[in-house]
């Protein structure tokens, strides 16, 4: 795999990476699609920084595979979307982040990728805090993953939805999700949350 032949954007992020990052990313060419499925197997360093630059770089190779010159070329485009695919999968078993989740699952969407867009799914409801799965929803403009991420948060503790209740950017997403908790799964917890909105905007 020669990082040099995979377009000028791909070199400059792959130049900006840190050491530990490349490691991580040629462990995770070499390793097996079952190891990486399990994040406890995974021996590297994974932070915020890492997260950014394997976003980036996943950002740079998606939009080299679009390329005509490269999709003639079956030896790089293979090179280039098995790079890529050791990038998503290594964000899937780490993010806990709002617009990396959208990333990935927009991927998936795009190819037509359902399985992984329901193992997304199974992360998100894992891994998300409330507040993560609520900005998926401010943020994306696909209703799939609207769709994915309310599903999520209707399966969620009412307790954890409440101190969303308190921002304004995210009230409505939470009153969506504790409107569909009351009426769709009859919890009563939800109905009274409700009554007692209802009650405060009447007064």
């Amino acid at each position: 795999m020669t990082i040099k032949n995979f377009g000028a954007r791909v070199v400059s992020v792959w130049e900006g990476l840190r050491p530990m990052t490349k490691k991580m990313l040629v462990g995770a060419v070499q390793s097996s699609g079952a190891n990486l499925a399990n994040p406890q197997t995974q021996k590297f360093s994974y932070d915020v920084h890492a997260e950014w630059e394997l976003s980036r770089l996943l950002s740079a190779l998606d939009e080299q595979t679009k390329k005509a010159e490269v999709r003639r070329d079956a030896e790089k485009l293979s090179e280039i979307k098995q790079l890529a695919e050791a990038c998503a999968k290594v964000l899937q078993t780490q993010t806990a982040s709002a617009e990396v989740f959208i990333q990935l699952a927009t991927r998936a969407v795009q190819r037509n990728d359902f399985n992984n867009l329901d193992r997304l799914a199974d992360v998100f409801a894992q891994r998300f805090s409330a507040v993560e799965v609520a900005e998926v929803i401010r943020q994306t403009e696909l209703a799939q993953i609207r769709a994915i991420a309310y599903e999520t948060l209707a399966m969620m503790p009412v307790a954890h939805l409440l101190p969303l209740l308190d921002d304004s950017l995210y009230f409505e997403i939470a009153r969506n999700a504790i409107e569909q908790q009351a009426f769709e799964f009859d919890n009563e917890e939800a109905q009274q949350i409700l009554e007692q909105m209802d009650s405060d905007e009447i007064q």
